[in-house]
Parts: structure tokens; sequence; C-alpha cells
């Protein structure tokens, strides 16, 4: 079996991930649940045969790194005009792939099920908005919606810093310029940093890893862009908290307070299996800065946030909790998994 065969069984199936490893079967994952094909339904390649599979996406350049021992990450369009992204690693002498199926449109943020708060952090002028979640949530699409939204609605220059690319996007009304790390440029602070002498409005951080790129994108939502990124935290008072600890002691206090004064709001989302069994759906959690959220963060005092956004339900503010029990109330989630989400 080639890989463009697989990828298309894979997309029938609505998988989100497909892994090949050398020498055993084919496993996906299916609405966040793992699952490894039937052998004996010709999902188990040959040791050769899985290894062309992985080879085949990469360049000679790509191949010779491989080859070398080193691991790879890169996003490239599949042989049907879809895109995925890859992260090619090595285990047990053998290669493997870990391959993310991306969404050939990128979904509005209306089809995503997203609140509407969501639509207006799209909207600002200036300022950061975090996405933030569990891996394999959804975060990167949520961004790329929200890119979309400005792209079809606003005469702007959006610079989008990725590693890897993984959506791509026409120019609507937007001016879009795409770059990828290892690629383009050599990392993300390096980026963020010429990207203030690249006059853009908007610019998209695929995530903020270091001090260094946390430290430009804040400075770089001071000085009037509006910067989007994402964080690997499961809250907004953790994000906060990330962020801060993620800074040298020396820095931190100056961290707060910049970070007080640009952060417009924070998204985090998680995905939660349909009671039906039909797909995943998103709960959230959405915090937007105010003055009890600024004063909180700039008196290290993250943890009052999670009290900040209960009392800030009128201005678009809700709990995962509250979420995650309007779900239950409609019956579009189970307990079981609600529960456990809620537990976690």
């Amino acid at each position: 079996m080639e890989l463009s065969e697989l990828i298309k069984q894979a997309r029938a199936m609505d998988c989100s991930d497909l892994h090949i490893t050398a020498g055993t079967e084919i496993a996906v994952r299916r609405y966040g649940e793992l699952k490894i094909l039937d052998a004996e339904d010709d999902y188990k390649p040959t040791l050769l045969e899985a290894e062309a599979m992985i080879l085949s996406m990469l360049s000679d350049e790509q191949k010779d790194q491989v080859l070398h021992g080193n691991d790879l990450d890169l996003g490239l369009m599949a042989e049907d005009g879809t895109r995925i992204r890859a992260n090619v690693y090595h285990q047990r002498n053998h290669l493997a792939a870990s391959i993310r199926l991306l969404s050939s449109e990128i979904p509005s943020i209306e089809e995503l099920g997203l609140p509407r708060s969501v639509l207006k952090m799209s909207e600002e002028r200036n300022g950061l908005v975090l996405v933030t979640g569990p891996t394999g949530c959804g975060k990167s699409t949520t961004l790329a919606s929200m890119v979309e939204h400005i792209n079809a609605t606003r005469e702007s220059h959006i610079i989008t810093i990725e590693d890897p690319i993984e959506y791509v996007y026409g120019h609507k009304k937007a001016l879009i310029h795409q770059r990828e790390v290892g690629k383009d440029i050599d990392n993300f602070a390096n980026a963020l940093r010429s990207a203030l002498r690249e006059d853009p409005d908007i610019i998209l951080v695929g995530e903020m890893r270091d001090f260094e790129t946390i430290s430009a994108a804040i400075a770089a939502a001071e000085t009037g862009h509006l910067v989007l990124a994402t964080l690997h935290t499961s809250s907004a008072a953790q994000t906060v908290e990330r962020i801060i600890d993620g800074c040298p002691l020396d820095a931190q206090n100056r961290i707060r307070v910049q970070l007080a004064n640009v952060l417009k709001g924070i998204i985090t989302q998680h995905l939660i299996p349909r009671a039906d069994g039909e797909g995943r759906i998103v709960a959230t959690e959405i915090m937007i800065n105010n003055n009890a959220v600024s004063n909180h963060i700039r008196e290290n005092k993250a943890y009052m946030i999670n009290n900040d956004i209960q009392s800030g339900f009128q201005i678009g503010m809700h709990s995962l909790q509250s979420d995650v029990q309007r779900l239950l109330q409609y019956g579009t989630v189970s307990r079981d998994y609600a529960n456990r989400l809620l537990q976690s």
C-alpha cells in the first residue's frame, strides 16, 4: 500500500492521526481514541514497505537528516491536495512516523462551535490572545479560523510563524506571509523580532516555547500589534503561571506587569467525544482581561483568576466546568467523558 492510499483511507474513517511504525501494524486515532488496525486487512506493511512510505514524504535533504539519526518535523501537501503535519523519528533502530491529518479547508469560528467571545478576540486591533489546551485539542485549527476571519473581513498584513506550517491561506482582504521555523527562519524569537520590521498588523506565533519567544511576543503586543499564540496549558490561571514561570526570576515582575497590560484573553479548549459517537465537540474556558484579572496578574495572584471568570459571565467569560455542564444538559456528551475531563 502507498502512503497516499493509506492517508485516503484514514480520512475516510474520519481519523485525526496516523501512525506508521516499521515492522508492525498501522495505528490511527479516531475521535481521540487510538486504534491498531487489523493486520489481516493488509494494514501491516512489511518493514521495507513501511520505511518506504515514511521516506516518500521527505526531500533528499530531509532523508539525509533522518538517515543520520535525527528526528524531523514537517508539514506538506499530500497527493490528494490536503495538508498533513508529520514527525519522523527512530524507535528500536527503525523508522516511525506520526502524521496529523489536517482539514483541507479552514472551518469558520461558528462551524467549530466556538463562543462569540472568540470572534470578538479575533477582531481586536492589538494585544495578546492565547489559545491553550492539551496536545490534539484543535488549537491550531482555532487559530486558523481566527486568522481566516481576519483575512475575510479586514485589510491587514498577517505574518504567521509556525513549526511547521499547517494551514495555507489564500489572500482575501489580507496580505498573509507564512514563515516556517527551520526553513524560512531559525527560531520563533528571531522571527518575531524580524516581524516587527516587516510592517505587520497581526502576528501568529505557533507556540510560545521559551522566555525569548514570550518576551518577543509581549513586546510585539505592546507596540500596537495583535499577537495570536498557543500554549500547552489546561486553564487560564495555569497559562498565566506558565508564562511567568518560564521567565528568569529577575524578569518575572516585569513580564507580570507587561502581561497584565497587553493580554486580551485566553481561550482554553478540550475536545470531548459526542454522546452519539459522531465525532467530538469542543468545550471551552474563556477568560477576558478586565481590571480584576489584570490586577491579579500584576499582584501574582493567578489563582484568583478562576473567581474572576465565574463573575465575568456578562462580558463573555465562562469556566470549563460550566461549559461541560452545558453540553451535558443538552445531552451532547456522555457523563463518563465529561467527568473524566473535569477530574483530570
